[in-house]
């Protein structure tokens, strides 16, 4: 087999380019590619004017999550309530993602990284203004106009997807906040009282109560992305650059176009 070239031409051809803010989704198994070593590639050629983000969830952070629930399936009541009184809060420093990929990893590890403090949908990023974009992200901005998500749409970022399809498309659920009467749903997880972007701390807490960690029950968007493999195959071809990175498909495209065919889409066909 001949060797693969190396990850940086690759996400040159492509059009990754100096100074672009990229959020990237990957999926690196079979693709000869190392998470380190793609995630230097990136921030190389990106340099120092660019930025570099992941989305870095933590969706087993919840009470009615998918990835919550198979941990518990088959646990008595009894055994559902003693482990979650044993999970750990949220800390944007040390708790690692999940279900998000090894560069995700990489990225949220990285010298340098920083971390929006949103307890179940937080983003990691490298790069300049990369403190700016992870500041401030409220509990009832999942994915919305004050998330970091939003704030990349309002700065015209691109997002780069390597072995991964729009099923997975993050910058979809912006659409989500934008359609006209988006359904609400309650969600519920663990947090760290004090924890940093939650304005005077857990809601709901009470003056003089101490500090420490406990659950905490918040209302916003019905997250949904059943449906993101449709909106991604009616995506107009001609706003998508496509090559290969490492053995693997990937994708180059406009982050605010995406939303925008998203919401259109969104509009039309869901009810």
């Amino acid at each position: 087999m001949s060797p693969l070239p190396g990850p940086g031409a690759q996400l040159h051809r492509l059009g990754v380019r100096p100074g672009m803010r990229l959020m990237t989704h990957a999926a690196l198994g079979g693709t000869g590619l190392r998470a380190e070593a793609l995630r230097d590639a990136l921030l190389g050629l990106l340099g120092p004017r660019g930025t570099l983000a992941v989305p870095a969830f933590t969706p087993e952070n919840s009470k009615t999550s998918s990835a919550h629930l198979e941990r518990i399936a088959g646990l008595s009541e009894e055994e559902v309530r003693a482990f979650r009184e044993r999970m750990p809060a949220f800390d944007p420093e040390r708790t690692a993602s999940h279900g998000m990929g090894v560069l995700a990893e990489a990225v949220r590890t990285a010298p340098g990284a920083v971390r929006s403090g949103h307890p179940q949908t937080s983003f990691a990023a490298v790069g300049e203004g990369s403190r700016e974009l992870c500041a401030g992200h409220p509990l009832t901005s999942h994915l919305g106009e004050e998330s970091p998500l939003g704030k990349m749409c309002g700065e015209g970022w691109k997002v780069l997807m390597i072995n991964v399809g729009f099923s997975v498309c993050t910058a979809f659920h912006l659409a989500e906040y934008r359609i006209p009467k988006p359904p609400l749903r309650m969600y519920e997880c663990v947090v760290k009282v004090n924890l940093p972007g939650l304005a005077g701390g857990r809601p709901g807490r009470h003056e003089g109560e101490p500090e420490g960690e406990g659950w905490t029950a918040y209302e916003d968007i019905a997250l949904d992305d059943s449906d993101f493999a449709e909106i991604g195959r009616s995506f107009p071809e001609d706003r998508v650059h496509r090559g290969d990175v490492g053995r693997a498909p990937a994708m180059l495209f406009s982050l605010p176009d995406a939303v925008d065919h998203a919401l259109e889409w969104m509009t039309e066909n869901r009810r």
